[in-house]
C-alpha cells in the first residue's frame, strides 16, 4: 500500500472534513476498543463512496465498511488502509405507500421510530438492534422472532466491480445471519421493507415493551457488540456458556457479562487482545464441556489468527 497516493486521492475525491488520518477505531465500534487504521471516511453520496473506493485501488490499499460498528473488534495494533463509515451523512429514509426505503447509514432505531410515526408496523423487532440498516440487510439482523428477511424487498447494492445492482428478496438469499451480499463482499447502498398500517400508539407500546426486555437482560450499559456468539443449532449459547462455568469470566477489563452469558464486554478500559482472549477461552471451555463449537456474530479485523 501506498499511504501517500491514498492520502492524493481521498483528498482529491471527499471533501476534507470527511477524511480522518490514523483514526483510532475504538471510536467507531460499540466494543469501544482497537487500534487506529490508516484512513477513515465519512462519506455522504454513492459518488463519495465511488471515490474513496478509486482511492483505495489506487494505492493498493485494504478497505473496509461499516455502519455502527456494533458487530465488530479491531486489534489494539489497528489496521492498514481504509475504513468507510456509512453513518448520519448517509441515512436518509424516504416511506412511499407501505414501502420504508432507508439508506444504509440510518440506524435501526431511526428507521423503527420513522416507520412508527408513520403508523407501520413490522420493524419494532429491530429498534434496539444497535446497528444500521445496511449491517441489518448484510447479516440478516433479527431478535423477538423478528428477522430482516420478514420484511426486507430488495436491496441497492455496490458491487466489487463500482456497478450499482438492486438485489431482490429472493437475490439476497436471506438465511440465519447471513445474505449473498455478504458472501460477495457487496456494499449496501439502501434497502427497502415492507411493512403493514398499524396503530401508532400500539406501535410505541411494542417498542417501549421490547426496550424494556432488553435493559432488563442485556448489559446495555457497557461496551459489547451485542451477542458475540451465533446460536448453534440445537443450543443456546448463553446457557452452553453457563454449564461450562464461563459466566463472569474476565481478563483484564473484558469480561462475560454477569447479566447475560451470551455477551463479552467491555468493562472500561479493556483491550481488543482482552476481549479477543475472553471469547478465545469461552470457545474453549465449551467445547471441551459440550463438544460444541461457538462461531462468532462479532468481525474481528487485524488479528493474526
Amino acid at each position: 500500500m501506498n499511504k501517500d497516493i491514498l492520502r492524493t486521492k481521498l483528498i482529491e475525491a471527499l471533501p476534507p472534513e470527511a477524511i480522518l488520518e490514523d483514526e483510532p477505531m475504538s471510536r467507531h465500534t460499540t466494543f469501544r476498543a482497537g487500534g487506529p487504521v490508516d484512513f477513515l471516511v465519512t462519506p455522504s453520496s454513492i459518488e463519495e463512496i465511488e471515490g474513496a473506493l478509486k482511492a483505495a485501488r489506487a494505492a493498493n490499499a485494504d478497505w473496509h465498511v461499516i455502519g455502527c460498528g456494533s458487530n465488530l473488534l479491531v486489534a489494539d495494533e489497528g489496521i492498514e488502509g481504509l475504513v468507510i463509515v456509512l453513518g448520519e451523512k448517509f441515512a436518509r429514509i424516504d416511506i412511499e405507500g407501505n414501502l420504508l426505503t432507508a439508506q444504509a447509514g440510518a440506524t435501526n432505531k431511526q428507521v423503527a421510530e420513522a416507520a412508527r410515526d408513520a403508523g407501520l408496523t413490522g420493524y419494532e423487532f429491530a429498534s434496539g438492534i444497535p446497528g444500521s440498516i445496511g449491517g441489518a440487510a448484510i447479516m440478516n439482523a433479527g431478535a423477538y422472532d423478528g428477522e430482516f428477511k420478514d420484511v426486507g424487498v430488495s436491496v441497492t447494492c455496490l458491487t466489487l466491480e463500482g456497478e450499482v445492482v438492486t438485489v431482490s428478496a429472493a437475490g439476497a438469499q436471506w438465511n440465519y445471519r447471513h445474505s449473498m451480499m455478504s458472501d460477495r463482499g457487496y456494499i449496501v447502498l439502501d434497502a427497502t421493507i415492507h411493512l403493514v398500517p398499524f396503530d401508532k400508539d400500539k406501535i410505541s407500546a411494542r417498542m417501549a415493551e421490547l426496550k424494556q426486555r432488553r435493559e432488563d437482560k442485556q448489559p446495555l450499559e457497557l461496551g459489547s457488540a451485542g451477542s458475540t456468539f451465533k446460536r448453534p443449532i440445537g443450543y443456546y449459547a448463553g446457557k452452553l456458556i453457563q454449564d461450562a462455568g464461563m459466566q463472569g469470566h474476565t481478563v483484564g477489563r473484558a469480561q462475560v457479562s454477569t447479566k447475560h452469558a451470551g455477551f463479552v464486554v467491555n468493562m472500561g478500559g479493556a483491550t481488543a487482545a482482552d476481549i479477543r482472549q475472553v471469547i478465545a477461552d469461552v470457545q474453549n471451555a465449551v467445547f471441551a464441556d459440550a463438544g460444541v463449537h461457538l462461531e462468532t456474530e462479532v468481525r474481528m479485523w487485524g488479528f493474526d489468527d
